[in-house]
């Protein structure tokens, strides 16, 4: 008895989980950012993050260790076709580079960064 109890309980915790998940309108991709970048101002060093970006708010996040580094509005900008690969976009060089934009794999829209100030 005490077995199926587990078994059930088990199940119920995956269930929830999935439909946590399949609920949560959003995208991840890691990236490797090979120099200092500007995101709304906000300086974020060189090194690897995590982009997410949230369907519902339309905000992008740039987190490192589970801490947000910087933050940012976008505007979608519908695309002819999906994207067939991952893309960034920026404006500038050295110290003034600026992150611009952000495209997904598959997605038929292109992220654009709004405003000048970024929240932390």
């Amino acid at each position: 008895m005490r077995s199926l109890l587990s078994r059930i309980a088990i199940a119920l915790v995956i269930t929830s989980l999935a439909s946590v998940s399949a609920f949560a309108k959003g995208k991840t991709k890691t990236v490797t950012f090979e120099s200092n970048i500007k995101v709304n101002g906000t300086m974020v060093p060189k090194g690897k993050y995590d982009l997410k970006f949230d369907e519902k708010t339309g905000e992008l996040s740039i987190v490192k260790d589970s801490k947000v580094i910087a933050r940012a509005a976008t505007t979608a900008e519908k695309r002819q076709r999906k994207a067939r690969d991952f893309v960034l976009r920026s404006t500038g060089s050295g110290a003034d580079l600026q992150l611009t934009g952000v495209t997904f794999a598959g997605s038929d829209q292109n992220l654009l960064i709004n405003g000048s100030q970024a929240s932390r």
